[in-house]
């Protein structure tokens, strides 16, 4: 898929919505939908996608959409998906149809979790997005199981006390990996051409799929508007978010940068909510990010051999 051809296709995700400017989560709904290039139903948790997008009585959606609670998009999906099949088995739908959830990291590496799990056990047929801005952005930037280690949020502050967050991010593709569904991936709005083939694959197996992606928050990271795609890739440049997907238990990396591999330094001096990482004295910190990034790399590169 060339840039050309993708940019002729039909917006089904369009202008009008109240996102950010430069806001990663728009992106990525705008990208996906491109991808999937065939007849879709949307579900979206709450969160900034949905808000944003939805605003009664105007809508950015050109596709059947549903807005759920917070922790229950894949669920309410599967429920979709099941009555759909329901359907066609009886003749009353005719035409095949795709079904993808759309969750922030808020609604899917935590509320939502068991919805997610329970779905991907039931082996539903399916993909669910989740855009990680690492925080929770909707409701004023509270940390969650997603935020990196040693991060600023409004409930993480940087203090005496405490210098931002205390917990390494939880690894949800690895969680869902282990489900054993038959397709899970990581991608990046900085890499438009790897998410639009994970997003082709992913709708083209039978059973549930999933697409972590990671999603710059200008405000909640504290970054300029036009810095988006940099950052995002930058992410990727360090191994912060490798990009790899994992076929039926087999892992691929798409994206190697082998020596000329970044420091993880790169990516966070450019962001307020490390800021206070650029103090001498949290300097340990920093080394302990890049330990941890540096050891995560290398378990990910022995999967790919196994």
């Amino acid at each position: 898929m060339n840039l050309k051809e993708l940019s002729k296709r039909k917006e089904v995700f369009v202008s009008g919505h109240r996102m950010c400017p430069g806001c990663g989560a728009g992106i990525v709904a705008r990208q996906v939908t491109l991808a999937a290039n065939m007849p879709i139903v949307v579900a979206s948790a709450t969160g900034c996608v949905e808000v944003s997008s939805s605003i009664y009585p105007f809508t950015s959606w050109k596709v059947p959409w549903i807005h759920n609670a917070f922790e229950n998009a894949a669920a309410t999906l599967s429920g979709v998906e099941a009555a759909y099949n329901a359907l066609k088995k009886k003749g009353k739908i005719k035409k095949d149809i795709k079904f993808i959830a759309i969750g922030g990291d808020g609604g899917t590496y935590d509320i939502g979790l068991q919805s997610l799990s329970g779905t991907l056990e039931r082996g539903h047929n399916l993909l669910y997005v989740c855009y990680d801005n690492e925080a929770y952005m909707n409701t004023g930037i509270q940390r969650s199981s997603a935020t990196p280690f040693g991060a600023e949020t409004k409930t993480d502050p940087y203090g005496k006390l405490r210098q931002g967050k205390q917990e390494f991010k939880k690894n949800l593709t690895e969680v869902v990996a282990a489900h054993g569904i038959p397709y899970a991936a990581q991608a990046s709005i900085g890499y438009w051409n790897d998410l639009n083939m994970k997003v082709e694959k992913a709708l083209s197996v039978k059973g549930p799929s999933f697409i972590n992606v990671l999603s710059p928050c200008i405000p909640g990271w504290g970054v300029p508007a036009n810095t988006t795609i940099k950052i995002a890739k930058l992410a990727t440049e360090t191994c912060f978010w490798p990009l790899y997907e994992v076929e039926n238990g087999k892992y691929t990396i798409n994206f190697d940068p082998e020596d000329k591999k970044k420091q993880i330094i790169e990516w966070i001096k450019l962001q307020k909510r490390f800021s206070h990482l650029m103090e001498p004295a949290n300097k340990p910190i920093i080394d302990k990010i890049q330990a941890k990034v540096d050891s995560d790399w290398e378990l990910l590169k022995k999967k790919t051999k196994l």
